[in-house]
């Protein structure tokens, strides 16, 4: 069973639909509970990273979460799911994350249309990582976001995109997947992505 978390961000019945679509059973909740017990998790997010992690500790999800993700399990963040993985980010002042990913999340620079909104590319760093198996370089995949991540240790990058900067669209490490894109706005790729997911 993989357990979509609801924390009231994100487009919870599209990435459960896109899930069930590739064969998974897939549940929205946010009992501790039911987190802990799944045997995958996916943390998707839409909207600003202070309010999303005010909402996870409001419905006290993120010891449930964090004691999930040590386990060894299969964990994917989506957009804001994957920003809150990381240390700190400056959106709208400086707020602390999850801090499970040593990083922060910055703003596209100053002249640069956002939110960055529509396909994009991605480049593969990572050609072994079981999520992008089957998933061709130069892909495109669906973005909406203005802020992204910067990684600390560059070892956890699984691809790039290009936007003003090249920054870090996907993450990989150990049992933690994240991506910026949005796979279940992202037609057949994005569907070929969570159908790895589910696979593993």
């Amino acid at each position: 069973m993989i357990a979509v978390v609801d924390y009231e961000r994100g487009n919870l019945r599209s990435v459960q639909k896109a899930l069930e679509h590739v064969g998974a059973q897939a549940v929205v909740t946010r009992d501790p509970e039911r987190i802990k017990a799944a045997d995958k998790l996916v943390l998707p997010g839409v909207g600003a990273f202070a309010d999303c992690m005010n909402n996870l500790q409001r419905f006290q999800l993120v010891e449930p979460i964090l004691e999930f993700m040590v386990s060894g399990r299969p964990f994917l963040g989506i957009c804001l799911g994957l920003q809150l993985l990381f240390s700190q980010s400056e959106e709208f002042g400086t707020h602390e994350g999850l801090n499970l990913i040593s990083g922060r999340v910055i703003r596209f620079p100053r002249g640069l249309k956002v939110p960055h909104m529509g396909w994009n590319t991605v480049k593969i760093w990572q050609g072994d990582c079981p999520l992008l198996k089957g998933v061709p370089e130069g892909s495109y995949f669906y973005f909406v976001h203005s802020y992204y991540v910067i990684p600390y240790d560059f070892s956890v990058v699984a691809t790039s995109t290009e936007y003003g900067v090249e920054y870090t669209s996907m993450i990989w490490k150990d049992s933690i997947f994240a991506t910026q894109f949005h796979p279940e706005k992202s037609q057949k790729l994005g569907l070929k992505i969570l159908e790895n997911f589910q696979r593993l």
